[in-house]
């Protein structure tokens, strides 16, 4: 039976206890593991469990590499210069609006992989960690849980207490971010860890401003913006959803008991002053046409040449408005006339600037109309779109409504209608700076990474608009801008603004330029806060301390590389690249690489209202479908899209998530990743690269059992003399060159097949099968002795190297594999996996000999026939045919048995041989079909 509220209340408030006792046992387990290194190799001497446990393996490693200092660049110094390079990278600071969910997991698996493996190419390695405050999206939900829990709004409590409350909000969310990450793997310095309103970024900020403001960069205009009326402030472009609508549609807005109509296209006409005649026009606004200032036509329309010169009346106001002739018409479309309302559309407005037309605006902060007459004054907007149309009717100027397609605007936090606006706003002049920034790429100085989107890149930048950077908030930097009352100013605005990093710079800056004394000053700070991105666009240097000369500002700046969504281009890539080269002469980064977007396994955008924004801890621990739906009950959606996400909880995950762990999840997040524009990520696939985490814990159990206490590597890598080990080594080689040419090129796919292929179809599935005889017979013989002998350096190299290649990816369980191996040189022996060196192909050498290619070319052809029957002696008949072909080939030196486990591998990758459990379910592209794996002759 369904469980009731309370219930699921019960179990949420019982998960929660649950975490802070693993989160105390993490701590009681880092306690007993932060001694010296010996310590932790002595912990790891007990036996591995029988099966492959995430929780076991990720409980208490995190803590101790964090102890040891693996993360900080310190680790090595900084203060000497490191002939390997530094490595250095911020993280796109997640917003403290809540959890991370699988799109924050999958950027900070890319990252982290690429930080571990420049750490463990020896370079100085730093990745910064930090959190954003985000402005208008951390305001709308502490104002949502207001009402919701206190049935108050942030004006009922004063700005100051409101702000305190996002504070407390801040704090609790911005440690649970930090928690995720730290499940995550992600190897961060967490002693850089920054917030964008910490002291030291505040006053980053506040230099930012004035420094451009002072040069006239930063201005102040009375412009066209987003404007959400619920908000009460102006919007960037990317919290500004494009809703299309093929037709008629009734959509809900806040504020309104009723649907509002939309996706109409009403005609209707306007009558020529002093003439019978009159004009039709078209509108999906009908409220606008209230703030009406002319009509434009086709300067080329032979339909209107004769009304050159002339007005047309409006109906409702007393004033006559004329006939303007502008390009910007398409006289193919509709009658080719135009109505023209400059305070409220943007095309509007650029005519109304070409041909000085009047500015009306007709709507207030809140939406009510103004300036209007009587009839529809301090109506809602929507209510006049009603009103308006009605009267129209009246007056016999209507014409026809009919289905109109159509986008949209629609506020992304508020779930508002936008509405262009004419407000007072402070703006950024980004022409030269979107100049050079644009010139940066063209001239190679910065790479974008997939070079398809430069086309964007370009277009932005060539074509780029100034920047509106105000904010009309209580949550967010506060302008440092002043409004100056001197005596009795004429001017209300621009002229009348100075900024200041105090009260009492700003008014000495007025003095100054007003040649007064400072008592005769009066100074009021603007109440607006800054755009989000503007503290986002210095992040890469802010955190470093500028505008102080620090030691890290010198190392660290500037970085490698930045790397994020392809959908952050413009709103925070460009800011950055442009702020940086202006504020610091400096590009922020030489590389941007972008990845692609997280959608569900529909190809649907993550919404917490579709019930398919998942907690990356919920795939990493599980959780029943029973929590993910009280999961919902502590959100800010509405019971609507709460019950709206519960079926589609039900539907993805009808007996919720089995526990996956980090290792798979970070695995399946790099394997997803394509160039591409979009990851369509299912939930359900993650869980086979756990079953490769139990392939691999099953391995090294039975090559530790197989080696024995007494084993001792040899220093380096040697190659055998038989053909099976000569095979494993050039695969394990051909292995080893695939991630180091995929980690160059962040063909993060290349690399997971690459690790896969090897460790489950060769090493495993074939190798591992075909040398268990030679284990088995090591005593009969000194001849069996020594080639057991070999056959063990052999299987020690390819577990160990391969630990190593996998260890960017699968953090947790490499660790705790390798702690258990022996070390090839003990006097220099590295306490972590985390700090050895990454496999390079000279390390293991490749082998040159022609049998080794025929077993290739006798795998490919077994690949691409149906050879055996299907018949219940398959394996007898399988063992048969690979005793006569060894035999053929290769005299007595390739055993038999090698052969045998080749062909009963590849006849289950087809389905067609007894060993279906070795098919790949995972996905994965196949080995040899694919030719990813495709050696040249020499590697093998």
């Amino acid at each position: 039976p369904p469980k009731t509220e309370a219930q699921l209340k019960k179990e949420a408030k019982k998960r929660e206890k649950m975490e802070k006792f693993q989160q105390k046992k993490e701590m009681e387990e880092m306690k007993k593991k932060q001694g010296p290194t010996e310590v932790k190799l002595l912990d790891v001497i007990s036996p591995l469990p029988d099966s492959y446990s995430p929780q076991y393996v990720e409980a208490a490693w995190y803590p101790w590499w964090e102890k040891q200092g693996f993360f900080k660049p310190e680790y090595g110094s900084i203060s000497e210069p490191n002939p390997r390079g530094i490595f250095m990278m911020c993280i796109p600071p997640p917003n403290v609006t809540g959890s991370l969910h699988l799109g924050h997991a999958l950027t900070n698996a890319i990252q982290d992989c690429l930080t571990r493996w420049h750490r463990m190419r020896g370079e100085t390695t730093l990745w910064n960690p930090g959190c954003d405050h985000a402005g208008i999206a951390t305001q709308v939900v502490v104002e949502k849980k207001l009402m919701r829990e206190r049935g108050m709004s942030r004006h009922d409590l004063g700005r100051e207490n409101f702000i305190q409350e996002v504070w407390k909000w801040k704090n609790e969310k911005g440690d649970r971010i930090y928690h995720q990450l730290k499940k995550l793997g992600s190897s961060l310095d967490w002693d850089r860890a920054c917030f964008t309103m910490d002291p030291k970024l505040s006053y980053a900020v506040q230099e930012a401003f004035i420094r451009m403001h002072d040069e006239g960069v930063i201005y102040r205009s009375k412009r066209l913006v987003n404007w959400s009326c619920t908000l009460n402030s102006a919007i960037s472009d990317i919290e500004v959803d494009k809703k299309e609508l093929t037709g008629r549609t009734l959509l809900p807005v806040p504020g309104y008991k009723e649907k509002v109509e939309f996706g109409v296209l009403v005609s209707f006409a306007y009558k020529i002053d002093g003439s019978d005649e009159e004009v039709i026009v078209a509108t999906t606004r009908i409220e606008t046409m209230l703030g009406d200032t002319a009509v434009a036509v086709h300067p080329e329309d032979p339909r209107y040449q004769h009304l050159k010169g002339k007005t047309v009346l409006h109906p409702f106001c007393d004033r006559k408005m004329p006939i303007v002739f502008d390009d910007f018409v398409d006289m193919n479309f509709g009658t080719g006339a135009v109505k023209i309302t400059p305070a409220h559309d943007h095309n509007d407005y650029e005519v109304g600037v070409r041909h000085n037309l009047a500015f009306i605006n007709i709507l207030d902060e809140n939406g009510l109309l103004i300036n209007v007459p009587p009839p529809f004054l301090g109506m809602k907007r929507f209510e006049a779109r009603k009103a308006v149309l009605q009267a129209l009717k009246d007056r016999g100027q209507f014409k026809e409504i009919k289905d109109n397609p159509m986008v949209v605007p629609v506020c992304s936090r508020s779930k508002d209608i936008v509405e262009p606006l004419l407000k007072p706003q402070w703006y950024v002049n980004c022409t030269d700076m979107g100049k050079e920034a644009a010139d940066a790429v063209r001239e190679g100085r910065l790479k974008i990474i997939p070079d398809h989107h430069l086309k964007t890149w370009f277009n932005w930048m060539d074509n780029i608009r100034d920047w509106c950077i105000s904010r009309q908030l209580w949550w967010g930097h506060r302008i440092p801008a002043y409004f100056i009352t001197v005596n009795d100013p004429s001017d209300v605005d621009g002229h009348y603004w100075v900024s200041g990093r105090t009260e009492e710079e700003a008014r000495q800056k007025a003095a100054k330029r007003f040649n007064v004394s400072a008592d005769k000053i009066s100074l009021r700070q603007d109440e607006d806060v800054l755009d989000t991105w503007f503290s986002s666009g210095i992040f890469p240097f802010s955190i470093f301390g500028w505008p102080n000369e620090t030691q890290d500002l010198s190392v660290f700046y500037p970085g490698t590389l930045l790397e994020t969504g392809h959908d952050i281009l413009f709103f925070w890539v460009a800011r950055m690249v442009m702020m940086g080269l202006k504020l610091t002469g400096k590009l922020p980064f030489r590389e941007v690489y972008l990845h692609a977007v997280v959608r569900d396994a529909h190809g649907r955008k993550m919404s917490k209202s579709l019930g398919n924004v998942i907690d990356p801890l919920d795939v990493i621990t599980g959780i029943s479908l029973e929590g993910l739906h009280a999961q919902l009950k502590d959100s800010n959606l509405d019971p609507l899209e709460v019950e709206k996400a519960k079926q589609g909880q039900k539907s993805d995950y009808p007996t919720g998530i089995p526990e996956c762990g980090t290792d798979a999840l970070r695995f399946a997040l790099c394997a997803y990743t394509s160039q591409g524009r979009d990851i369509n990520l299912d939930v359900n696939r993650i869980l086979g690269y756990r079953h490769f985490c139990n392939k691999l814990w099953n391995a090294v159990k039975f090559a530790m059992k197989t080696l024995g206490d007494n084993f001792v590597p040899s220093e380096k890598a040697q190659v055998s003399p038989g053909v099976s080990d000569r095979w494993i080594l050039s695969r394990l080689s051909a292995a080893v060159a695939l991630c180091g040419a995929g980690f160059q090129a962040y063909d993060f796919p290349a690399i997971t097949t690459a690790i896969y292929n090897f460790w489950l179809y060769e090493l495993c599935d074939v190798y591992l099968e075909s040398v268990k005889p030679v284990f088995s017979k090591a005593e009969e013989d000194s001849a069996s002795q020594r080639q057991a002998l070999v056959c063990r350096q052999t299987l020690y190299t390819c577990l160990e190297v391969g630990l190593r290649l996998l260890a960017p990816i699968m953090p947790f369980v490499t660790e705790e594999l390798f702690q258990r191996l022996p070390r090839r040189r003990p006097q220099d022996n590295p306490p972590s996996i985390s700090v050895t060196p990454y496999p390079e192909t000279d390390e293991v050498r490749r082998g040159k000999h022609k049998r080794g290619w025929q077993i290739l070319t006798y795998m490919q052809m077994m690949k691409q026939m149906h050879f055996l029957p299907q018949v219940g002696n398959c394996e007898n008949i399988t063992y048969f045919g690979c005793q006569m072909f060894s035999s053929w080939v290769f005299g007595d030196v390739v055993p038999p048995s090698f052969f045998f486990h080749v062909v009963i591998v590849l006849l289950a990758q087809r389905g067609g041989g007894p060993s279906d459990g070795a098919r790949n379910d995972c996905g994965q592209d196949d080995p040899f079909t694919q030719g990813r794996l495709q050696p040249d002759q020499d590697s093998c």
